[in-house]
Parts: structure tokens; C-alpha cells; sequence
């Protein structure tokens, strides 16, 4: 299997269900965090590269509030399989 590119998407908050909005491939992201959450971030990360070469193909995607509850309030955060 070839390498492809990491591809971001997105979603606009426009107040609409998470289910009522269709993904936008992004250009570029900003994260607003402070060194705590990013060094959080840079954890769940690696785990899911981790669970990602354990599983292979079984991977589908995690999201970063079903594994840090510190994050439930913030912008959902998946990573998914490339």
C-alpha cells in the first residue's frame, strides 16, 4: 500500500448537529491550547498511532474526549485511519 498525504477536515460550529454538516478539507488548523493540553494531545497521539499499527486495517477512528475526559467540553478531536 502507497503513502498518502494526512488530510484535515473540518466542521463549521454553525450550531447544527454534528450529524447535519458535511466535512471540509482544510488548508491549515490552529490549536489554542496551553503546554498541559498540547503534551496531552501529543500522548493520545501516540496511542492512537500505537492502536493504530496493532489493529491494522481494524482501525477505524478514536476521538479525543472518549479517551480524555478533560477534553468533553472542547471541539471534537477524531483521528482516523489514513
Amino acid at each position: 500500500m502507497g503513502r498518502r498525504e494526512m488530510h484535515i477536515y473540518g466542521y463549521q460550529d454553525a450550531g447544527r448537529p454534528l450529524g447535519a454538516v458535511d466535512p471540509a478539507l482544510l488548508a491549515e488548523i490552529t490549536l489554542n491550547a496551553t503546554p498541559d493540553e498540547l503534551r496531552a494531545l501529543a500522548e493520545f497521539l501516540r496511542a492512537c498511532a500505537d492502536e493504530m499499527d496493532r489493529m491494522g486495517e481494524d482501525f477505524s477512528h478514536v476521538h479525543l474526549s472518549d479517551r480524555l475526559k478533560q477534553f468533553e467540553g472542547s471541539p471534537h478531536f477524531v483521528v482516523a485511519r489514513g
